[in-house]
This record gives C-alpha cells, sequence and structure tokens, in this order.
C-alpha cells in the first residue's frame, strides 16, 4: 500500500477534528478506532522509565498524578521489569477502582504454551482477571513472525485469551521493522496495534532490499504499517516519541510530543521517569494543538540521514524491558 507524506497530514489533520476534551479533566479523548474506547491522548508508559522511580512508594503516585489528571491509558508488559511493572499496577489496584484503561504486553518464546503462562502471570501480577487490551510484544523480524503463527505459537495463545475473556481486545506492538509489523497486521484480526512513530521513523512506502532482515528498522512505520491500521479500523497508539531519548535536541520535547499526536492516533505513549515530566506532558496534552502542514513537514527533515541509519540499527534489537 502506497502512501504520500501528503495524504497522511491530510489525515492527520482529520484526527484533530475527531478529539474531544473530557468536561471533568480537560484531558483530550480520541477513540481507540472499532474498539469504541475513548482513551486519553496522553498514555502513560508503566516501561523502564516508570522502573527509574525505583520503588513502588515513588512510582505509584506518579501513575495517580496522571490518572487524576484524566490520563486512562496504561500500557505496561510482562517483561518490564520481569514483571514489577505490572506488581506495582496491581498493589495500587488494591486500595483503588480499576477506572482506566488497562493495557499489558506479551512477550516470551511465542509458543502457545509460554505466552499462556506469561498471561497467567500477568493477571496474577495485577490482580485482576481481565485487562482491557493485550498486545505481542516486540514483533520483530519475519522468523519472529513465523513462530507467533506456527500452530502451537503466540497468536493461537492471545485469540484464546480473548475468547476465554482474559482480555477484551489483542494487538501486536513493534518498534523493529514496518514491514514485518505491516504484514502482521494484513493477516490477523487485532483489534489495535502500537507503533514507533516520531520525526525520525517517517520512513518512505517503497521497501528496503534488506526488510526481511529487520535492517530497515523502525523508519517505515508511519508510511509502510500506520496505513494498513488506519484502513482495517484498529486501535493505533504511539510510542518511542523519543527514539530512547535520541531525538531530544533536535527538537523541543514538546514539539516532538506534538508531532505524533497530530498523528491520527487514539494515544501517545511516554515514559515519565520524574514528576515534573508527568506535570509537563500532561500541560502538552492538555494544550495540544495539531502541527501545521509547514511543521510536519519540516520536523523531520532535522534528522540526519546517517542518524535515521543509527537509528535503524539500535531499534533493530533493541528490547523493552
Amino acid at each position: 500500500m502506497s502512501i504520500t507524506r501528503r495524504s497522511f497530514l491530510t489525515t492527520a489533520a482529520l484526527a484533530a477534528v475527531a478529539t474531544e476534551v473530557d468536561a471533568a479533566t480537560g484531558m483530550p479523548m480520541r477513540t481507540l478506532g472499532s474498539t469504541g474506547q475513548k482513551v486519553s491522548l496522553l498514555s502513560f508508559g508503566a516501561g523502564s522509565r516508570w522502573l527509574m522511580y525505583k520503588t513502588p512508594d515513588k512510582a505509584i503516585p506518579a501513575l495517580e498524578r496522571a490518572l487524576a489528571a484524566g490520563v486512562n491509558y496504561v500500557d505496561s508488559a510482562a517483561s518490564y521489569g520481569d514483571g514489577q511493572s505490572e506488581q506495582w499496577i496491581g498493589q495500587m489496584l488494591k486500595t483503588r477502582k480499576k477506572d482506566f484503561f488497562l493495557v499489558t504486553k506479551i512477550g516470551g518464546n511465542r509458543t502457545y504454551d509460554d505466552a499462556m503462562r506469561i498471561i497467567e502471570r500477568s493477571l496474577k501480577n495485577l490482580g485482576v482477571s481481565q485487562v482491557d487490551l493485550m498486545h505481542i510484544h516486540a514483533l520483530g523480524n519475519e522468523d519472529d513472525l513465523a513462530k507467533i503463527e506456527a500452530p502451537n505459537g503466540q497468536m493461537k495463545a492471545m485469540l484464546q485469551a480473548k475468547e476465554q475473556k482474559m482480555c477484551r481486545f489483542i494487538g501486536v506492538a513493534s518498534h523493529q521493522n514496518p514491514q514485518v509489523l505491516k504484514a502482521a497486521l494484513e493477516r490477523h484480526p487485532f483489534d489495535s496495534t502500537q507503533m514507533a512513530l516520531n520525526i525520525a521513523q517517517i520512513g518512505n512506502a517503497a521497501p528496503s532490499a534488506k526488510a526481511g532482515q529487520g535492517q530497515t528498522g523502525a523508519s517505515g512505520f508511519e508510511a509502510v504499517a500506520m496505513p494498513v491500521a488506519l484502513q482495517k479500523k484498529m486501535g493505533l497508539t504511539a510510542m518511542k516519541i523519543f527514539a530512547q531519548e535520541k531525538l531530544l535536541g533536535r527538537a523541543a520535547p514538546e514539539m516532538l510530543i506534538r508531532y505524533s499526536m497530530s498523528l491520527p492516533v487514539a494515544a501517545t505513549t511516554i515514559g515519565m521517569p520524574q514528576l515534573e515530566h508527568v506535570d509537563f506532558n500532561i500541560n502538552v496534552a492538555k494544550n495540544f494543538k495539531p502541527l501545521s502542514k509547514e511543521e510536519m513537514l519540516t520536523l523531520p527533515k532535522s534528522v540526519s540521514a546517517q542518524m535515521r541509519a543509527s537509528l535503524d540499527r539500535f531499534f533493530s534489537d533493541h528490547v523493552d524491558a
């Protein structure tokens, strides 16, 4: 599927029109694709940056601060701190009602048995019988997808988890290879997907000769994988908007955030290792204004071809933990 930057900018403008503001909190809300769920434009990333708080007595207040401000999409994973992120969320849920959209991601060795084991552990860690959304974590190269799609692969476990109401929706997340994610989205009935979307990783519609080897990195997610999600009306969320901080300095943090939020995503997931970050990101979200077409075209030009290649190499084997 070919798509131009011009058509993306038009779609992004439409996404801004579809934004509603929650009257109670002032937080912009968007619909997560065909799930019909209203989620906050800013998503709380409960990954490595949240784990930097070191202890739950510091981490949980940061999450509660975001929730009080209207953030209602909380993004965790079984591998974050080997379950620590999920356990902290579970600890918080012991004393408060779950009134937010809870997401976790499942990795492992991609077999059915291992996926079911991890799913059961995640539900136990979180202290719930069902999460709202469960993503396949960190889809990699073609071999990785083949393992997931095998007769006794992870895809079988994901479908069963949804059927057995261990989760309401299923999806897939990837920051490594846009061509492989595109194939996965085309082949399977996912409700949602999460991908790397930032000023450096816009890519182009033409696949690289090495696409199957994972060497395209995340460069083409916006042009290659995102159109499939939109066509199939999947929920779409952005991640890696700072590219693990590697884009800081190329543009102001606010502009990096607004770039991703100006795309047709429902939510933008950001790790917030300090309370100041929580406050700053909430302020950006609540005062969000879509970037102009000129800004959407100009910002990516601040990233050199050499840096794009470096990011490709970095994300080709980067592991979320």
